[in-house]
């Protein structure tokens, strides 16, 4: 069993996809395999280019898990917790149907979208509350991100980040 409030870096996750000529059914979540308080579920859509993030909450720092219904992303992790051991190291997966992963709180999150069409799927242990919003400039010299997109489609808010030196 995976107890998410004790990892200390990001894991992998694989799903259980179960296929047949009609289609196929995916366990997204089973209890018994992974010990995890969410408090709120969410489907995230982007189309191809977009990168969303670098995101983390201050205050209240979140659990997640994330799984890839649709598409292929890039997904980075970044340790933001300033005593770690690996402090500013980038982690990098690249995630497609039936693959997931762990991300344990305090670590910065994001990720490029590389199909023309990506479905993520988001069980967060804490709710969204937008005074505790902050993150980590997607361009940052000092993390030197390759988000594997040339042209990339950034919202205005991201484009306004930190930089991972000032956090």
């Amino acid at each position: 069993m995976i107890v998410v409030s004790k990892l200390n870096k990001p894991r992998h996750l694989k799903q259980v996809i179960h296929k047949d000529s009609r289609g196929s059914l995916t366990e997204i979540f089973l209890k018994k395999r992974i010990k995890f308080n969410f408090c709120k579920c969410i489907t995230v859509t982007s189309k191809i280019n977009v990168i969303r993030g670098l995101h983390f909450q201050k205050k209240f720092a979140q659990h997640k898990i994330i799984f890839v219904l649709k598409g292929i992303i890039n997904d980075f992790v970044v340790d933001i917790r300033k005593n770690s051991k690996t402090f500013g190291k980038v982690y990098k997966f690249k995630l497609t149907p039936g693959k997931g992963l762990i991300i344990p709180k305090k670590f910065a999150h994001g990720y490029s979208s590389l199909a023309k069409e990506n479905i993520v799927v988001y069980f967060l242990s804490k709710d969204w509350h937008p005074s505790q919003e902050s993150g980590i400039i997607w361009n940052d010299k000092f993390l030197n991100i390759n988000w594997g997109i040339k042209k990339p489609i950034i919202s205005k808010k991201d484009k306004l980040l930190k930089t991972f030196l000032k956090l």
